[in-house]
């Protein structure tokens, strides 16, 4: 579904499914969602925002911790989270249409 991601943990395959509950707890603690937009196009946003936005959105955390998320953020290197960043981004600002 457009919007939707996976990010390899640990050797295992994760959805990020960016749903309005996740979104809405993602706000709550990273702040407004349009800023956050923002602060990524300019070049600002902060690996701990991304992995933070990038846990919020997780289909099935089952064991994950945020730490084991920033761990899969520096494996795969700014450019490896790129995709799914955009995509969660793109819902953010577009919808899934």
């Amino acid at each position: 579904m457009r919007g939707e991601a996976s990010l390899t943990v640990a050797g295992r395959s994760y959805l990020l499914r960016p749903t309005f509950a996740a979104l809405i707890a993602a706000e709550e603690e990273l702040g407004p969602l349009f800023a956050l937009v923002d602060r990524a196009g300019s070049g600002n946003l902060k690996l701990a925002e991304m992995a933070s936005l990038f846990w919020h959105c997780l289909d099935e955390p089952a064991d994950l911790s945020r730490e084991d998320i920033g761990q899969a953020v520096i494996q795969h290197g700014l450019a490896g989270c790129a995709e799914p960043l955009r995509n969660v981004l793109g819902t953010i600002l577009q919808g899934r249409g």
